[in-house]
């Protein structure tokens, strides 16, 4: 599979051809948030690093749709939701949370094992939480951060 960053060129210039405005600048917009990072960084990105910025352009819009709702404003709402829609074809493709919950309890395992045996609490959210997010990245699946963190307190709730 290509990077994310040049099925975005590739892309680009696809939309530029069929004279896609909307769609060329949103593109342009998501380009410009990874040449912006790249240059700060020094360095080319990672694809882990593309696709969090990509997360972050997705929330930001999630959150200003959110606002522009709550002001009446639903033009603006409506813009904000095509934005995400192109902007999540370069994302991968979301885990199921059948996925998820074996990820989960592999990191409630991972916990147990290295508590010397004893099984996790709610109060140890935040270390399986950790963990889980970690072995997400590691496995390159894209998992919403609410159902994780529903997930892991469902686990934790059955062993107290």
């Amino acid at each position: 599979m290509a990077k994310i960053g040049e099925r975005l060129g590739v892309d680009i210039i696809s939309a530029m051809k069929a004279k896609e405005q909307d769609k060329l600048t949103t593109l342009r917009m998501v380009k410009s948030a990874f040449k912006s990072r790249e240059i700060d960084k020094r360095e080319p990105l990672t694809d882990a690093e593309e696709q969090s910025i990509i997360t972050t352009l997705l929330k930001q819009r999630r959150e200003s749709i959110e606002q522009f709702t709550k002001g009446n404003r639903p033009e603006l709402a409506a813009k904000e939701q095509v934005e995400i829609e192109l902007i999540d074809a370069y994302m991968p493709k979301a885990a199921s949370a059948e996925d998820i919950l074996a990820t989960v309890q592999g990191a409630v395992e991972q916990i147990t094992k290295d508590n010397g045996g004893t099984r996790p609490g709610p109060r140890d959210m935040g270390a399986v939480m950790k963990v889980a997010q970690q072995r997400i990245l590691a496995d390159g699946i894209r998992a919403d951060g609410k159902l994780v963190s529903e997930l892991i307190k469902a686990e934790l709730a059955k062993g107290a």
